[in-house]
């Protein structure tokens, strides 16, 4: 992946983006059609799973995913030339990702994805990133890319449960509504089109820190850990 064509690596990451907001739409979906009770997040929520079955079962570029897989290289044989390829990928991939959930947000506001009722549904599901400031954004998102990075790290080992992995952990990330930088960009960019917010606000109130908090839990805590077991069991032969 680190030495994919410049191109092959931006079309797959706008693939994953625009399927990524299907996220939005499934959370809408079901929020449109439950009745308004205390436990219609809780079965709301299981339409946030559908964007990471599609991108990951599909094999698309995914940001969140891929800051484990490039980030265990670097730390394996540290080098300017693995972090510049590492900084190219998540350069490429995240700008790609961005790109993808822009066009369909748009969409979304715009009225050409489903009806009124689904999109303010759609609306209702995107406010919940305005609760949070930067700071507690950023918090929020360390979990949320602890986990994925579980998810990337245990899916080459359980390929036949790769839907049930999936959609377990995914479920638990929208559950205990932890900050996915991908995700949320949906929601923000829906947010801004819909002309409900204003777009440097949340850009920088949400999607930048869940971004930053995303690369901590993924590559800077989830990545060395598991660096560190590998190295620690490879010296141990």
């Amino acid at each position: 992946e680190l030495r994919r064509p410049a191109l092959a690596l931006f079309w797959s990451g706008i693939a994953a983006g625009i399927a990524m907001a299907s996220s939005v739409l499934g959370e809408g979906m079901l929020e449109a059609a439950l009745p308004d009770t205390p436990w219609r997040p809780v079965l709301a929520s299981f339409g946030y799973t559908v964007g990471f079955l599609i991108v990951i079962l599909g094999r698309m570029q995914l940001f969140t995913e891929s800051t484990i897989t490039a980030m265990l290289p670097l730390a394996t044989k540290p080098s300017l030339a693995a972090l510049g390829l590492t900084l190219r990928l998540w350069g490429l991939v995240i700008l790609a990702n961005l790109a993808g959930t822009a066009l369909v947000a748009s969409a979304m506001a715009g009225g050409l994805i489903g009806d009124d009722a689904l999109r303010t549904a759609m609306i209702a599901v995107a406010t919940k990133v305005t609760t949070l400031g930067s700071g507690a954004t950023f918090v929020n998102a360390v979990p949320a890319g602890f986990f994925i990075a579980i998810l990337a790290w245990t899916l080459p080992s359980a390929r036949a449960q790769s839907f049930l992995i999936i959609s377990a952990i995914t479920y638990l990330v929208a559950l205990a509504g932890f900050s996915h930088s991908i995700v949320g960009s949906s929601e923000v960019f829906l947010l801004i089109f819909s002309g409900k917010a204003s777009a440097l606000a949340l850009i920088s109130s949400s999607l930048i820190p869940a971004i930053l908090g995303n690369l901590l839990g993924g590559a800077g805590i989830f990545a060395l850990l598991a660096h560190a077991q590998v190295r620690s069991d490879a010296e141990a032969k």
